[in-house]
């Protein structure tokens, strides 16, 4: 089953919404954007002692008990949904953390983030065609122009920050993979949320997620070396805790209070919040080039949120 929602009635319930309310929504996007931001160059931390398989098993050792205590008297769900979550799973966990942590140990910090940028986009393409909101010609054009202002970011990040890793192709393709999986997984997640609830849907995803990875992990751990020092320990559960658990309880609620090309366009923030961390962690200076990349995303953000108020018909006179 296809969910249909209108962005005609989205928008409609976000004018009728209390100004305190719509002030709550900004305050949670921006939140999630820092939350989620910050992901890069912690997991960058991680990744220094840990490989990449072993780093997101224990990202998800720490996100899946959490889950599980949270959601408890709320995990009894019909068999019919269980291949769904089981996919779901796999899917956004396994194939979308994994690739996630190769790309960002097989990319630059900018291309990293450039490439990670590309989320946004297709969390709309998919929302066009899974839960049939329409997007006009004004959203895309500022979408694409967020995305300018990414690139901007990015080169305006520094030499520092750049040459964090070295970048090669099967980085940034691991980083598109990481990208098309999670986009996917946001929505899906949200269909299946409709019909099941959050919590339940989010606990038994990410343990189907961390069961599929582990045998990898430990695969990983025979053949790989590894010190799981304090630096790796803190990043995992940050990652755990609230880039995992936090954010994604925090998405799931944006997903169904604005429409997904609003929810996702403001996640064009993140790389903002993230390169200025990472120039803080490791010392580089940022260019004019990243202040004007983020007035760039700024008003490509604007475009893409806005909407054009329908007029109502017993105000249309005829003359």
């Amino acid at each position: 089953m296809i969910l249909r929602m209108s962005e005609n009635t989205a928008a409609a319930g976000m004018t009728a919404t209390k100004p305190i309310s719509a002030t709550k929504n900004v305050l949670a996007m921006l939140l999630l954007a820092v939350i989620w931001g910050l992901s890069i160059p912690i997991t960058k931390l991680g990744l220094e002692t840990v490989p990449p398989l072993m780093f997101t098993a224990l990202r998800f050792l720490v996100a899946v008990p959490l889950l599980l205590i949270l959601a408890a008297d709320q995990l009894r769900l019909p068999l019919k949904a269980v291949p769904s979550i089981i996919a779901l799973g796999v899917m956004g966990i396994t194939l979308g953390n994994v690739a996630q942590s190769f790309g960002v140990q097989g990319t630059s910090a900018s291309v990293g983030t450039i490439v990670s940028a590309t989320i946004p986009i297709f969390i709309v393409i998919f929302a066009a065609i899974r839960l049939g909101q329409p997007v006009a010609i004004r959203h895309w054009a500022g979408l694409l122009a967020a995305f300018g202002g990414i690139a901007l970011v990015a080169i305006g990040s520094g030499s520092g920050v750049d040459d964090l890793s070295r970048t090669t192709v099967a980085g940034v393709t691991w980083m598109l993979v990481s990208a098309l999986a999670i986009a996917f997984y946001y929505i899906w997640s949200a269909e299946l949320t409709e019909r099941y609830g959050t919590l339940p849907v989010a606990a038994w995803n990410a343990l189907a997620g961390l069961v599929a990875i582990l045998p990898l992990a430990a695969s990983e751990m025979a053949t790989s070396s590894y010190e799981l020092t304090t630096q790796a320990f803190w990043a995992a559960i940050y990652l755990g805790v609230m880039v995992t658990v936090a954010g994604l309880l925090l998405w799931l609620y944006i997903l169904r209070v604005v429409p997904a090309r609003v929810a996702a366009s403001v996640q064009y923030l993140q790389p903002v919040f993230g390169i200025t961390t990472a120039a803080f962690m490791f010392g580089d200076q940022l260019g004019p080039l990243f202040v004007a990349g983020v007035v760039v995303i700024l008003l490509g953000l604007a475009l893409a949120v806005s909407y054009r108020r329908a007029i109502p018909k017993e105000v249309v006179t005829h003359e």
